[in-house]
């Protein structure tokens, strides 16, 4: 299976696998890059507890024996070997990654390797479970989280993240919790020090302050019992759904991002995921004229990340005009082309005006797809191509809806969940009617 950014699968489920090799491989342009993997293995906070969970070519092989990580002579493949059974209980999952060598001091970055991908094979057997090609989705980065070995419900999955980082190994080591060493010679890496800062000043992924992400998490706990007592008026309670947000980042934006809006909105609509999606995850999507699919959101991964993920990523189009459509198809391609499935998918889209009339040509032609569309208008716009979703014709069941409100910032979580929740419970059984879902 050719995997793309984003999408999980089942490593363990259905299989009688035991142990599970990830080859990866690389080239470079310059025979002066030197490229190295390295796998975190990580608590449930997500954080590396210990110096020795750090598995590289320093430290191949862990405390336990379960996990083991060679590289061969060429420098442009290496292969990680894990013993799943052995895996202890304190271990939920494996961070994959990939870094550059002193890539500050050296002047390298991702532009420099070429063909990066990682295999999951199952040792025993040597079946082929999926190939992750993974080195288009960086350029100017040092170091890639390839993707991420998990634990879900007595299972393991994988999911192929591709997210870039600045600072090399370095900035990994810090956003999982560890603490970096002194330098000996720290004159003589002086500059190159200064310039791996600036480069952190950059980075699309911080670590959040523990009391930060307590604070955090305690909202979100608050937040998915609102979303509890909505699904439970709506006898949603036994319902699985995917779910997804597409955020408006046209120019007409720029002040609910500024302000904080836009991660608020993220952060409620996460406890909706948490409630619906088996991997409590949140899909996004930005767009204006252009559109970028964002790493998808989990509770630990929620802190800043509207500024980490999208205002300070150089590489998202950003504050332009809008145009829907384009970004309604990659919706579309991941829920029933990249992931298909008859499970449904409730995507949240927010927008504040502008919407183009062509989008009703896209809507009717999901009609026949798990896909309900939840339209959500803020500001003071008239919204009118929004406004007659519920009159379009063409459709063999109304899969759409539009609500509105001037400032969502000031609508209590309860009355939030309660509107985006309304109409989805009708889309449900119709569409099952028409076995469109199941």
């Amino acid at each position: 299976m050719q995997l793309n950014k984003g999408q999980k699968i089942d490593v363990t489920k259905g299989r009688a696998l035991r142990r599970l090799v990830l080859t990866f491989g690389w080239k470079v342009s310059d025979p002066g890059v030197s490229v190295d993997a390295s796998v975190f293995l990580l608590s449930a906070n997500n954080r590396c507890e210990r110096d020795e969970d750090l598995i590289f070519y320093g430290n191949p092989l862990s405390i336990d024996g379960a996990v083991q990580y060679s590289q061969d002579g060429s420098g442009q493949s290496g292969a990680l070997r894990v013993s799943l059974d052995r895996l202890p209980d304190r271990i939920d999952r494996l961070a994959v990654t990939v870094s550059i060598y002193e890539s500050a001091k050296r002047g390298h970055t991702m532009n420099d390797v070429t063909s990066l991908y990682v295999k999951l094979s199952d040792e025993d057997t040597g079946a082929e479970l999926g190939l992750y090609d993974c080195g288009s989705d960086v350029s100017k980065e040092t170091a890639i989280v390839v993707g991420e070995l998990y634990r879900y419900q007595g299972e393991w999955k994988f999911n192929a993240i591709g997210s870039g980082f600045y600072g090399g190994l370095e900035a990994l080591v810090t956003h999982y919790g560890l603490e970096l060493e002194e330098p000996e010679n720290a004159s003589e890496v002086a500059s190159a020090k200064l310039e791996e800062e600036q480069l952190q000043e950059q980075q699309l992924a911080q670590q959040t302050a523990p009391t930060e992400q307590q604070q955090i998490l305690s909202k979100i706990d608050l937040r998915k019992k609102a979303v509890a007592i909505s699904l439970q008026k709506k006898q949603l309670t036994n319902v699985v759904a995917r779910v997804g947000v597409v955020l408006d980042i046209s120019g007409s934006m720029q002040q609910q991002y500024r302000t904080g809006i836009v991660q608020d909105v993220v952060e409620r609509l996460l406890a909706i995921a948490c409630q619906f999606d088996d991997n409590a995850t949140l899909d996004v999507w930005v767009y204006d004229n252009e559109f970028s699919r964002m790493p998808s959101v989990t509770e630990s991964g929620l802190g800043n990340y509207v500024n980490k993920q999208i205002l300070d990523n150089p590489f998202i189009h950003k504050f332009g005009r809008n145009n829907e459509p384009p970004v309604m198809e990659d919706v579309i391609r991941k829920y029933t082309v990249e992931e298909d499935s008859s499970v449904p998918a409730f995507v949240i889209f927010i927008n504040d005006g502008g919407v183009l009339k062509t989008i009703q040509k896209v809507i009717t032609r999901s009609a026949v797809l798990p896909i309900f569309w939840q339209f959500v208008g803020i500001g003071d716009s008239n919204f009118e191509v929004l406004k007659r979703l519920d009159s379009m014709q063409g459709r063999i069941v109304d899969n759409a809806n539009f609500i509105h409100w001037d400032r969502i910032e000031r609508v209590s979580d309860e009355e939030l969940y309660d509107k985006l929740l309304n109409e989805f419970p009708s889309w449900l059984q119709a569409a099952k009617a028409k076995r469109i879902v199941r």
